[in-house]
């Protein structure tokens, strides 16, 4: 059996090892499941589209470069969310700027063989949908820093660990639930019960 090759596909610090000795599948693995995480550390540094990318390929740059000086590869999540925070940081800084934060959503009615009639519909929909997302994303941004950056980082797909958030945020573990339970609170009564804005 190649040596290089993990002896369990899902362990974390079993990746590190296999892609530091050349295995690309588990430099694959690694990048599929931690892609989510460093996206969403990202984001709330005030950086256009095309900068959170550059953070993002710095990121695994740098991990590139230092695979087989990792410490404690068990923790590579947090290693990467870290990483990314602070490339975020010195880019933030650098680019002395800042930039609206909220993703686009896009919403693409292809022709086709629908009728008139199903066309509006779906149409109509497309409205309905953008408004909401709107109403939601005013919200959002009405929400404080720390929050809209815990949010976000929770979204990543897969799901970061308390210890990955915790990394990337500079936060301590113990705090991720409470403050996230705030947030969604806060959230929650802004959009109002319906799922609308309260007025001012």
């Amino acid at each position: 059996m190649d040596a290089s090759v993990p002896n369990d596909p899902g362990d974390p610090a079993d990746l590190v090892k296999g892609a530091a000795c050349g295995d690309s599948s588990s430099w694959n693995v690694l990048v599929t499941r931690f892609s989510g995480l460093i996206w969403a550390v990202t984001g709330g540094f005030g950086l256009a589209h095309d900068d959170r990318s550059d953070v993002c390929q710095t990121t695994w740059l740098k991990l590139a470069e230092q695979l087989d000086r990792i410490e404690h590869p068990e923790r590579i999540g947090g290693w990467l969310a870290t990483t990314a925070r602070r490339e975020a940081i010195r880019l933030a800084r650098a680019r002395q700027r800042v930039t609206p934060t909220a993703d686009a959503f896009v919403f693409d009615l292809r022709p086709d063989e629908r009728s008139p009639e199903r066309a509006l519909l779906e149409a109509e929909q497309v409205i309905l949908d953008q408004a909401r997302m709107r109403r939601l994303l005013r919200a959002f941004e009405q929400l404080s820093v720390r929050c809209r950056r815990l949010l976000r980082v929770q979204l990543a797909s897969p799901p970061p660990s308390y210890a990955e958030v915790a990394a990337g945020l500079d936060m301590p573990i113990g705090s991720i639930g409470p403050t996230r339970a705030r947030c969604l609170k806060t959230l929650r009564a802004k959009l109002g019960p319906d799922g609308y804005e309260e007025q001012a």
